[in-house]
């Protein structure tokens, strides 16, 4: 089975602070994963969303919810993976190192290996470009 993963995450502590796991690319996906995100954000803070131009992330629905939070919107350039290279670096972990590239038997097989990933990859991996400290313990201090 192929499934979609929608990714929130902290450009700084590199945590993944919030996903959705379905089986089409619709922009509800991605506005559960946000919407998720949000709940999680701090009293006070207003971070810069940042994202690809993807359908899903440019329609009305998904903006309003950010404009709704008072929520800056960053979108790269049309086609620049590079304005982008924080993100891709987060795909290619979840998908080279956790076997996410894979094929599931099902969503729920899906799920619980996306669920493992995510959990590893912000407790347990550290990061080189945060002095081999792991996603999860940074993103806690920068929100303390």
């Amino acid at each position: 089975m192929f499934v979609y993963l929608a990714l929130i995450t902290d450009a700084f502590s590199r945590k993944i602070i919030a996903y959705n796991v379905g089986e089409n690319l619709e922009a509800i996906g991605c506005m559960k994963a946000l919407r998720s995100a949000l709940k999680s954000l701090p009293k006070g803070k207003y971070p810069i969303h940042h994202s690809d131009r993807g359908s899903q992330y440019c329609c009305h629905d998904y903006i309003k919810i950010l404009q709704h939070r008072n929520l800056l919107v960053s979108m790269t350039e049309e086609n620049h993976c590079y304005e982008n290279s924080k993100a891709e670096r987060v795909n290619g972990i979840l998908k080279y190192e956790y076997h996410l590239r894979n094929t599931f038997k099902n969503l729920k097989d899906a799920k619980k290996a996306i669920k493992q990933a995510i959990y590893l990859y912000n407790n347990c991996r550290p990061h080189m470009a945060l002095g081999y400290a792991f996603p999860s313990i940074v993103h806690e201090q920068q929100c303390a």
